[in-house]
C-alpha cells in the first residue's frame, strides 16, 4: 500500500514538473513572439546598423546627430555599449571618482549593464560560481550596475548588434540608464568597492530588485525600448532578446 502511494506521489510530482516546464517554455516562446514597442515607436529599419529613428524629426539639430550603440550578447547576460563621445563621457563623468579613466583617448566604448548583485559581483567567471549567488538569481536579490571601459569592438561579430539613434532617442536611453544608479551623497553614485573584475570596470549600487521576471536581459530590453527599439514582451535570455529583435525588426 505504501509503495503504491509513493508511486502515485512520484507520478503526480513528475506530471506537475512536466506541466511547469511546458508552461515555462510557452512563456519564453510567447515572450519572444509578442512584440513590446519602443517608446514613441519610430519607423526604424535595422540591417547591421539601424537607420536613425526619426523620433526627433521636428528638431533638425537633434535629428542630424546620431549615436551608434552596440548590443552585446553573452551566454546568459547582455550589455549595451555606448560610444565614448564627449556627450557620453560627460554623462558618466562620475566614473572618474571611482577611478575609471573614461577620458583616455583609447577608450572607445562605455559598457553598461544591470544585474543581481550577488551573482554579478561574485561570479566574474564560471569557475567562481557559488551556490548562494545562484540561488538568489531565482529567489530574488538586490541589484547592481556594472560599467566597463573598452577599446575597439567588432560590430560584425554575431554576438553584437549595432543601432544608430537620434540625439533625442539616445539621450532618453542614457537618462533611463543613469536613473538606475542609486544616488549617493551630493547626487553622486555609490560604488560597490572591491568587487570590480579588473582595473577598467566598476560596480555601483542600483535601483530595483533582480528576479527571474526582471533580470539583466529584461533590463537591457527595457533600455532599448527607451530608445524606440521594439523587443519581445519578455526576453530573459540574450538569445531570445536577439531573436525578438530579428522578429520585430528592432523597431
Amino acid at each position: 500500500m505504501q509503495e503504491r502511494r509513493r508511486a502515485r506521489r512520484s507520478i503526480i510530482l513528475l506530471r506537475s514538473l512536466a506541466v511547469a516546464l511546458l508552461l515555462f517554455a510557452a512563456s519564453l516562446a510567447l515572450g519572444t513572439l509578442l512584440e513590446r514597442p519602443g517608446v514613441e515607436r519610430p519607423g526604424v529599419e535595422r540591417s547591421g546598423v539601424a537607420a536613425a529613428d526619426g523620433i526627433a524629426a521636428g528638431d533638425p539639430a537633434a535629428a542630424a546627430t546620431t549615436h551608434r550603440i552596440l548590443l552585446l550578447k553573452g551566454p546568459i547576460h547582455s550589455d549595451i555599449a555606448l560610444p565614448a563621445d564627449p556627450q557620453t563621457r560627460q554623462s558618466f563623468a562620475f566614473l572618474a571618482d571611482a577611478g575609471l579613466p573614461a577620458s583616455r583617448p583609447d577608450v572607445e566604448w562605455i559598457i553598461v549593464g544591470w544585474g543581481g548583485r550577488s551573482f554579478y559581483t561574485e561570479t566574474p567567471t564560471w569557475a567562481d560560481l557559488k551556490p548562494m549567488p545562484l540561488l538568489k538569481t531565482i529567489t530574488g536579490d538586490a541589484s547592481a550596475m556594472h560599467v566597463a571601459l573598452a577599446g575597439p569592438i567588432d560590430a560584425d561579430h554575431p554576438d553584437v548588434r549595432a543601432f544608430a539613434l537620434t540625439g533625442t532617442a539616445y539621450q532618453r536611453m542614457v537618462t533611463a540608464m543613469l536613473a538606475g544608479f542609486t544616488p549617493g551623497p551630493d547626487a553622486g553614485t555609490v560604488e560597490i568597492a572591491g568587487k570590480n573584475y579588473g582595473p577598467y570596470d566598476r560596480f555601483f549600487e542600483a535601483e530595483g530588485t533582480f528576479h527571474l521576471l526582471a533580470n539583466c536581459n529584461a533590463w537591457t530590453a527595457a533600455m532599448l525600448r527607451e530608445a524606440g527599439i521594439a523587443t519581445g514582451l519578455w526576453t530573459p535570455l540574450p538569445g531570445l532578446l536577439f531573436l525578438s529583435l530579428d522578429l520585430h525588426g528592432g523597431t
